[in-house]
């Protein structure tokens, strides 16, 4: 055992100094392993810091900590609208939320809208509710920017607002825009109106109806309730998988960008074998066997690959620091927005342990392997002929 350690302690030794021998040709390796290291951390930062906020703003302004479903409501399906609903049992962690479908009127233009009922005393969701509690307005509405913006709205407005009751019929009577509030989630704010839900109730009929409830942190899930318990997890599904395909997609990019890198340190070993004949030949003279030699020239192209990792983490840190306080700016956000993709006008990049060490072991794992590759050649050397610099 001590033998075998003290072989590996001198191939390191070795090692270190013929990559370092190497002069320009390592840090040229070096530099570029070590930018497609620096890269590769960087998107799958970018995407990991946009799933921590897509995922917290969807918590905060529509998921809450589940929520519990009418059997006959489909997200997915705006014609549930109408008999996806039913009477609720009251339940201080669970805020309700009745939605029904409805024009507004703004400047002789017509908009079809979502109408979404909320207790104006709910505090699960950011939805700042408690300006439609203080409103003195008879419908005070809220709406968020996005709504407001596309169709020049602002608080104050008045405007007719249509919708159908429970029997079907259409009513009509002005809302006010009590206020609007600035979201990254578009589910509640695209095509969206809020309103009191005491208020819809008396509008539509619908006493104590509800389309969904809202869980807090404190509810706690009834394995007998008739209505679906959706928790986070499910909720955040589609977002999970969006992201995950866009990580697949990225991942294209940096793959072609670590093989530019692969092949350089590829070509190195390359040389090595073709032009250190004469220092092969002495190792073997001395007693290496091919293996070890073969484990040497191996151990070298692991070392450029580690050296590049730790290069790159010193002159990354400061720019993962200063993108991690000041964001990354994606441009205008109507894009993504419209397209019902949760995400900011700037995206925080973070960067964890596991997806350090996890870049660390691929990018070593895959140098590893290119540079054996080259140098199985050694194990076939005649080590007279490797003496005298001949090519085998």
């Amino acid at each position: 055992m001590q033998n075998l350690f003290d072989q590996f302690s001198l191939n390191i030794k070795l090692a270190y100094r013929n990559i370092i021998g190497a002069g320009l040709r390592t840090w040229l390796n070096v530099g570029i392993l070590s930018f497609a290291f620096v890269v590769i951390l960087l998107l799958n930062g970018i995407m990991d810091g946009w799933q921590q906020q897509a995922v917290g703003e969807n918590i905060a302004w529509a998921f809450g900590h589940g929520q519990v479903v009418h059997p006959k409501y489909d997200p997915q399906d705006p014609f549930s609208l109408q008999q996806g609903h039913g009477p609720l049992t009251p339940n201080p962690n669970l805020t309700p939320i009745l939605l029904q479908q409805g024009n507004i009127y703004p400047k002789q233009r017509m908009l079809p809208v979502v109408i979404k009922g909320i207790d104006v005393q709910q505090q699960t969701l950011s939805i700042p509710t408690e300006v439609l509690a203080k409103s003195d307005a008879n419908i005070p509405a809220l709406i968020g920017r996005y709504m407001a913006n596309t169709n020049n709205l602002k608080v104050g407005d008045r405007m007719l607002m249509r919708w159908k009751d429970k029997n079907g019929a259409f009513d009509a009577q002005y809302i006010t825009i009590a206020g609007i509030f600035d979201t990254d989630v578009p589910t509640v704010d695209i095509g969206q109106i809020w309103v009191p839900i005491r208020k819809l109730w008396t509008l539509t009929g619908l006493q104590n109806h509800a389309t969904y409830q809202v869980a807090n942190a404190q509810y706690q899930p009834e394995t007998d309730q008739k209505w679906h318990y959706k928790s986070q997890d499910e909720l955040l599904a589609d977002t999970y998988q969006m992201i995950e395909q866009e990580k697949s997609t990225s991942a294209f990019s940096y793959i072609i960008l670590l093989a530019i890198a692969l092949i350089a340190i590829f070509d190195a070993q390359v040389f090595s074998v073709f032009k250190r004949q004469k220092e092969i030949g002495t190792y073997i003279a001395l007693g290496f066997t091919r293996k070890r030699v073969t484990a040497l020239f191996t151990l070298e192209g692991i070392m450029y690959a580690v050296l590049a990792c730790i290069v790159g983490s010193l002159y990354s840190y400061p720019i993962f620091q200063y993108f991690a306080k000041e964001g990354i700016a994606f441009g205008k956000e109507e894009m993504t927005y419209e397209m019902g993709i949760t995400m900011g006008e700037k995206v925080y990049p973070y960067v964890s342990a596991s997806l350090l060490l996890t870049t660390f072991l691929v990018v070593v794992g895959l140098a590893c392997i290119v540079s054996y590759l080259p140098v199985r050649k050694i194990a076939t050397m005649n080590p007279v002929d490797a003496l005298k610099g001949k090519k085998s």
